[in-house]
């Protein structure tokens, strides 16, 4: 494809994102009626549809009521049971997208269509053009994302259940994409598909560390899971290094596609790029990797990742890791349930990322939350909403805050995605919004409902006490601990120390043994100092919950937690650490790397 070509996709994409957003009134309301002249007649709908009303959209928004998954689930499992797709929608269900599971426990099954594939590549396609307005010349190299696939179940009646991105990696819109030296990768597709996570990742970073002067965009679908890879990286660089310059492949792979792929990848020694290899990782693992990235892939210009919400805690490290030199990208927003939209300016600060959403993916609606700054959590999972409180995408307010609904083509039809959101501005007429987080209460002694959006806030506090002890807060969980009374919150935190004398494990020893150091103690004061009234009151009047504490666990504990959750289903691409763990299992982990507990050592400021 020439550069000519290249260049009208591009002019193409950014027109349609133009036309879209200008219209996105009509645009809804023309799917809205697609919607419903497809589904009117299934099962779910007619119950509230009159016959003969196929797109009536004044009678879908009188009588739809709003959703959970827990409404919904019957009809799926009666699908995925084998039962016709006629009971949610009028197109055949091609498949299950299954949800991580590791934030509500047992994963969610999403009916999936064709069609949705052609709306997840439509989107897809729409990054890079937006990207190369901001960063010219991503056509001149390669880019190093870590993609990986999990391993798929069938339903009862046959359906593929699987992962959205290992449906998409696997369909023909990623298998049989034409060529497009935006899409360059340095990892094969065979690789990418490798069923294995850890030889998947064996092969990516090696393809990735033999294209290193070609490498331009680096990055993966999670923040969790390139952080994850450099950490695989700090513990088998030498084999990498031993692989290039013997040019072969390390026998630990065994998957025949993987090898059989490597092999035009690792096609002759190469001794020359193995010692510069070698020399970098060679000096960073006598002491700090900070920077490491941009030491091993010197052309790169961005780190593309989701970094929004309960991935915004790996900033502090991806800039570690980089030194600071490389923006971080977070392109689009996304669920098992639906696409939705793409950040316009890809280029802005994490704390500033906004997105668009596409007035063609779906039909979005709104569950009002609050104005004026102030966020109002008034309406629990459980709770019917009434469906006169609803707002349609082009009736919302900049500065106010919302829970997503959608209505989807297979089969969702006001469902509520459980996920805040703020408007903080409109491209056209197309409004923007933050992702704030997801409204499901993460901890609860007494009355306190803490969220995950108010914990973020609280630990982004108490962790600037880490920095003048050259600590950095790796990752982070928690739990309510009620096996005694009163209750308490516990914080698990995973520490990088980075010491010019010491290795980082001594050196965090070292924080942890210091009598005379009760930084940890104050980080504790400092969550509780954050918390809102209602705890303050719990902790003051009532008395019903007890000091804070925070649990320091080895390094890697995290990344071992990341390996049970995948071991019992979640997909290494959609992982992201649950920000409350309710798992025996996981807590009996994370339990059994506990170096060190530290308490609040005396009352918070706002205690009388």
């Amino acid at each position: 494809m020439d550069g000519k070509k290249l260049e009208y996709k591009g002019e193409e994409a950014l027109k349609e994102i133009e036309r879209l957003t200008t219209e996105p009134d009509i645009v809804q309301e023309n799917i809205l009626r697609e919607i419903l002249r497809s589904n009117c007649e299934t099962e779910y709908l007619s119950k509230y549809m009159d016959k003969g009303t196929k797109d009536d959209v004044s009678m879908f928004k009188k009588r739809v009521p709003v959703i959970t998954y827990k409404d919904i689930r019957p009809f799926i499992q009666r699908i995925a049971n084998g039962e016709d797709s006629s009971l949610l929608t009028g197109h055949p269900i091609t498949e299950m997208l299954c949800s991580s599971g590791t934030s509500a426990g047992e994963p969610k099954m999403m009916p999936s269509i064709a069609e949705d594939l052609d709306r997840r590549t439509f989107l897809y396609n729409l990054i890079m053009p937006i990207i190369n307005q901001y960063v010219p010349g991503l056509d001149e190299g390669k880019a190093m994302f870590l993609y990986f696939v999990k391993a798929e179940m069938s339903t009862p009646c046959g359906l593929p259940a699987r992962a959205v991105l290992t449906s998409y990696y696997k369909s023909k819109h990623f298998k049989c994409r034409a060529y497009d030296a935006f899409s360059n990768y340095t990892s094969p597709d065979q690789v990418i598909l490798c069923n294995d996570s850890n030889q998947s990742m064996y092969c990516q970073l090696l393809s990735g560390l033999v294209n290193r002067h070609q490498v331009l965009r680096l990055g993966a679908v999670f923040a969790s899971a390139l952080l994850r890879a450099i950490s695989f990286l700090e513990r088998n660089w030498g084999s990498f290094c031993n692989d290039i310059r013997l040019g072969r492949l390390d026998p630990c792979i065994t998957d025949p596609e993987c090898r059989s792929a490597m092999s035009s990848v690792v096609s002759s020694p190469n001794p020359g790029l193995a010692e510069e290899i070698e020399e970098i990782c060679g000096e960073q693992s006598g002491g700090s990797w900070k920077g490491v990235l941009c030491k091993l892939w010197p052309k790169a210009k961005y780190i593309e990742a989701v970094i929004t919400g309960s991935m915004a805690q790996y900033i502090p490290a991806l800039e570690y890791y980089s030194g600071g030199k490389l923006p971080l990208v977070c392109t689009m927003y996304a669920s098992s349930e639906c696409y939705f939209g793409v950040n316009l300016k890809p280029l802005s600060d994490p704390s500033d990322v906004a997105f668009t959403l596409m007035p063609n993916m779906c039909y979005f609606e709104f569950i009002p939350l609050g104005d004026n700054g102030t966020l109002v959590l008034d309406v629990a999972e459980e709770d019917e909403v009434p469906v006169d409180r609803l707002v349609d995408l082009v009736h919302v307010t900049r500065g106010s805050y919302y829970e997503l609904v959608v209505t989807t083509f297979a089969g969702l039809n006001r469902y509520r995605i459980g996920d805040v959101l703020l408007v903080t501005g409109f491209h056209n007429k197309t409004p923007q919004f933050q992702f704030i987080c997801r409204r499901n209460v993460l901890l609860s002694i007494d009355n306190d409902k803490t969220n995950e959006e108010d914990l973020h806030k609280s630990i982004s506090v108490a962790k600037k006490l880490l920095e003048p002890h050259n600590t950095l807060l790796v990752e982070y969980t928690s739990y309510a601990d009620t096996s005694r009374v009163p209750g308490h919150y516990v914080l698990y935190w995973e520490l990088l120390v980075h010491h010019v004398s010491s290795s980082t494990s001594s050196a965090l020893m070292s924080l942890l043994e210091n009598d005379n150091n009760n930084v940890l103690e104050e980080c504790c004061i400092a969550v509780e100092e954050e918390l809102d009234y209602i705890y303050r009151r719990c902790r003051t009047n009532d008395k019903s919950v007890g000091p804070l504490e925070i649990r320091v666990v080895k390094p890697g504990s995290f990344e071992a937690l990341m390996d049970l959750f995948i071991s019992q289903g979640g997909s290494i691409n959609q992982y992201k650490t649950p920000r409350c763990i309710n798992s025996a299992k996981a807590l009996n982990l994370l339990d059994s790397n506990v170096l060190a507990s530290f308490f609040s050592p005396r009352d918070p400021t706002w205690i009388p």
